[in-house]
């Protein structure tokens, strides 16, 4: 054999072991193509449910928010109207009641008779978050 027909015999095995290996590289990547395939149908078969739930949740929550805003709205009209209302009362009925108040003082002033006792305040001190009667505190002093 001649160092011609060597390197042709060469360069054929080169080429048949790049085409063998081309070949496995390319059915691998058929069979990954296929995996992504199904992967993204399966992908698309969940999500579009999913979605379809979102958007109901979606107008669900809008609608209960257009419910509170109009409960809130409701409930200041309310509040505003409870505001004028107490003060149309204090401004009708507050100032006679304290003429009536002072003038029941006044008269049982002028009688002489009162109703309330007077009241003995005793003078406590706190120790550490307690507080001790007046009569403890002077037997710890002495």
């Amino acid at each position: 054999m001649s160092g011609g027909e060597v390197a042709g015999i060469l360069v054929a095995v080169f080429w048949a072991i790049l085409v063998s290996f081309l070949a496995v590289v390319l059915v691998r990547l058929a069979q990954v193509l296929k995996a992504t395939t199904k992967l993204v149908a399966d992908v698309t078969d969940q999500a579009v449910p999913l979605l379809a739930d979102a958007s109901t949740t979606v107008r669900s929550a809008r609608t209960q928010l257009d419910r509170v805003d109009a409960i809130a709205s409701d409930v200041q009209e309310v509040t505003s109207n409870a505001s004028a209302l107490s003060s149309t009362v204090a401004s009708a009925f507050g100032g006679p009641l304290v003429k009536v108040a002072a003038f029941g003082y006044g008269v049982r002033k002028a009688l002489g008779k009162t109703d309330e006792a007077p009241q003995k305040t005793t003078r406590r001190t706190v120790i550490v978050g307690r507080a001790v009667p007046a009569a403890r505190r002077r037997k710890q002093k002495g």
